[in-house]
């Protein structure tokens, strides 16, 4: 098996070589910031509830430009502004590490590091897209996701054993993933260089994708949910130390290299509207779960179904690409595909920042059980949205 691996790496193009390598490094990073942060904010700042929903202001601001700074720069092409997107991220997170006092010097370097997140978060699935071949993208975005689950599962099984056996510490670790953020930049820029969209396609909607956007704000707003208060809820409620999130990562990880690739291949067999309307069905369930264990369940069994939903969610995030692959299929031509997720990215967070903020509210008025009513709520209208997409005849197999 590992050497059919390596046979068909061989034979793969010098850029798809250069890609995932990028995002393999960039997941790792990645992984690495998802498994300490809220234990970074707990233990640096001591935050209230109130001011770790602050928090996601600056956080989530960036993607809420996404489209306006991708217009900007409308002069690099996919592939330069990825590495770009690269540049400010590991910058952000070098600042944070050794410039993270006072707390809200610290915000403006979390503002950084999150707008080189959110410019790559379109970004990778266009540059996925254009690297597949016809009637392969859903099997070609699965494999990416596979190999970024793979890395990610390197990065929280690094924070696991720094954190437990080493006495690793935040700002060493956010260097770490600082220095493989900039190495993925430097991946991104080796890669020949694609065409460049004129600045008007960046800042323009189409009503012919209104479905698309919808779906994308409602995935938004759920998203927002499990990013801000799932990790949180682990560590205020149930009193979970780092290792614990990094160990969840690392089992989702784990689960996600075998499911991407499937996940992949049952878009291009079955269609979007059959997985996006799984993924619906299932977060319902999740959202009820992590909302209301901890008054179904004895603790003990309420933290395993909390962590078990946990993970659960963290597998379902990968159906975004099921979103990606039914762009591509209505788009009207080509050049709108990327364009359009860039200001899918930016709408959508119109959204999760006003969710963030309510629910940050809600969790202060009424408990967090209800922040995960509302996710349940908003994975209810997503399954009811995807039962209105169609496909265009050309595009249904």
């Amino acid at each position: 098996m590992i050497r059919n691996l390596k046979d068909r790496f061989a034979r793969t193009g010098i850029d798809i070589r250069l890609f995932l390598g990028a995002i393999a490094l960039a997941s790792f990073a990645g992984s690495i910031v998802n498994a300490i942060f809220n234990n970074f904010l707990n233990d640096t700042y001591n935050l209230s509830n109130s001011v770790r929903t602050f928090i996601e202001v600056p956080r989530e601001i960036p993607g809420l430009i996404v489209m306006f700074v991708s217009a900007l720069l409308f002069f690099l092409c996919n592939r330069r502004l990825a590495a770009f997107a690269m540049l400010l991220a590991s910058i952000g997170l070098a600042l944070i590490a050794r410039f993270s006092a006072p707390f809200m010097l610290m915000l403006v370097w979390l503002f950084t590091f999150s707008l080189g997140q959110h410019l790559l978060i379109p970004l990778q699935s266009s540059i996925g897209m254009e690297l597949s071949q016809e009637g392969q993208t859903g099997r070609r975005l699965g494999q990416l996701n596979s190999i970024g689950n793979l890395f990610a599962i390197c990065g929280g099984f690094f924070v696991f054993l720094g954190f437990r056996f080493m006495h690793l510490t935040f700002s060493i670790s956010f260097l770490v993933a600082a220095a493989s953020f900039l190495c993925a930049g430097l991946l991104f820029y080796g890669m020949k260089a694609s065409k460049v969209h004129a600045p008007a396609l960046h800042l323009k909607l189409h009503r012919e994708y209104g479905l698309f956007y919808w779906l994308s704000i409602l995935y938004g707003t759920r998203k927002q949910i499990f990013l801000t208060f799932a990790p949180w809820v682990l560590v205020r409620i149930y009193n979970q130390p780092t290792q614990t999130i990094a160990t969840l990562l690392t089992i989702g990880g784990i689960m996600g290299i075998v499911l991407q690739p499937l996940l992949g291949r049952l878009i291009d067999s079955k269609g979007e509207r059959f997985v996006l309307a799984g993924e619906a069905l299932v977060l319902i369930v999740v959202c009820a779960l992590y909302g209301f264990a901890g008054s179904l369940f004895p603790p003990t069994v309420a933290f395993i179904v909390v962590a078990a939903c946990y993970v659960a969610d963290q597998l379902l995030m990968s159906v975004g690409m099921a979103r990606a692959t039914y762009l591509r299929k209505i788009a009207m031509q080509p050049d709108d595909v990327t364009p359009a997720l860039q200001a899918s990215t930016s709408i959508d967070h119109i959204f999760s920042i006003s969710t963030a903020l309510i629910s940050g509210v809600i969790w202060d008025a009424w408990g967090y059980q209800y922040v995960f009513l509302l996710g349940a709520g908003i994975a209810f209208a997503n399954l009811i949205s995807t039962l209105f997409i169609r496909l265009p005849v050309k595009a249904n197999r």
